[in-house]
């Protein structure tokens, strides 16, 4: 996981002032969200306000956008908010954020206009602000500065993230080699399956 914060933090560049948007793209499992959550839990400190918004594509299937911007902007602004428009929320959020550094994540959007009818202008924040959107789908990062595409874990790295769910150590118990290259080999680099297998044991 560190390797993949590394290139996310060089992305994200934190010592330069403005305001910038880092799209993290790929296939299900390979780790988009749990690296969107590592880097977000390490430097959102260094925020003045901070939000990580979960399955935006999924609110956005269910018709609860607006419900889902009333959330984000209560997390970003600790204020209850009545529900209000789409519109009317990206005002608010403008007025209130435009000059204050903040860092949102958008998980699993689906399309560019799903970022845009929640926030607005991704770049519209104060100076040192951060957008962080994952997504499956690269063609809804338009308009983001950098992009990331994480690889399929190493077997080395597997073994960690596998360790760390299965036995809550990241030193592997020696009796359990056999059945330790079986769920890597089954997982294949994945995080989201070696999650998954740890998490059964």
């Amino acid at each position: 996981m560190d390797s993949h914060i590394a290139e996310m933090n060089s992305r994200l560049c934190l010592q330069v002032n403005d305001v910038r948007v880092v799209g993290i793209w790929g296939m299900g499992g390979l780790g988009k969200t749990t690296i969107a959550r590592a880097v977000y839990d390490e430097i959102s400190c260094q925020f003045e306000h901070s939000c990580f918004l979960d399955n935006v594509k999924e609110a956005f299937i269910s018709k609860r956008e607006v419900q889902m911007q009333v959330d984000l902007i209560f997390r970003l602004l600790k204020e209850k908010v009545q529900s209000v428009d789409l519109d009317r929320g990206r005002k608010m959020i403008m007025e209130r954020l435009g000059m204050k550094k903040v860092i949102v994540v958008l998980d699993d959007v689906e399309t560019f206009a799903q970022s845009e009818a929640l926030l607005g202008k991704l770049h519209a924040f104060g100076e040192g602000s951060r957008v962080i959107v994952t997504t499956k789908n690269k063609q809804s990062l338009s308009g983001v500065n950098e992009t990331y595409k994480p690889t399929y874990l190493s077997d080395v790295e597997a073994l960690e993230l596998f360790t760390k769910y299965a036995f809550r150590t990241n030193q592997p118990n020696g009796d359990y080699d056999h059945l330790l290259r079986r769920a890597i080999e089954y997982a294949q680099g994945l995080p989201l399956a070696l999650k998954v297998l740890g998490g059964i044991s």
